[in-house]
């Protein structure tokens, strides 16, 4: 299915929406980017377009560091709670992630396992899982992993 619909179409506004979008981000203004794109993102939405835009929005508030805001919405929203830990685990915050492993969130502390390994600390991965979730078997395969 092509991105590009007959003029008068919704997805033709759709597609003008992400041209603004894009071009906000260039010059930096995350506000404008975030509100053109939340206009017409649908998590979970049947209209693929309309799902890769809730993505996409997810993915600005991090670009954004309006992390309280994706806290928020990640406490119902999976794609939001992901992202977040994404983020921390791109920025080296294993604090943050081990809280947020602590307080429940399994990708945390996957994302976790994964930061420390990559840092060489394959015992503190080890021991991440003991001390978090030593019954989460994905989690101790990914701190066995070489």
């Amino acid at each position: 299915m092509s991105a590009t619909r007959p003029s008068g179409d919704r997805g033709a506004d759709r597609v003008a929406g992400g041209d603004a979008a894009r071009t906000a981000e260039g010059i930096g203004e995350w506000d404008a980017e975030i509100s053109a794109v939340s206009e017409f993102a649908e998590c979970y939405s049947h209209d693929y377009l309309r799902h890769d835009a809730h993505l996409r929005h997810m993915d600005l508030l991090a670009r954004a560091g309006r992390l309280e805001e994706l806290a928020a919405r990640g406490t119902t929203d999976v794609h939001a709670r992901r992202r977040l830990d994404r983020f921390l685990y791109e920025q080296d915050r294993d604090g943050d992630l081990r809280h947020r492993a602590r307080h429940g969130d399994r990708y945390a502390l996957y994302m976790l396992v994964r930061l420390l390994r990559e840092r060489g600390d394959q015992s503190a991965a080890r021991q991440a899982v003991v001390d978090i979730d030593a019954t989460d078997t994905y989690a101790s395969e990914l701190a066995e992993q070489p």
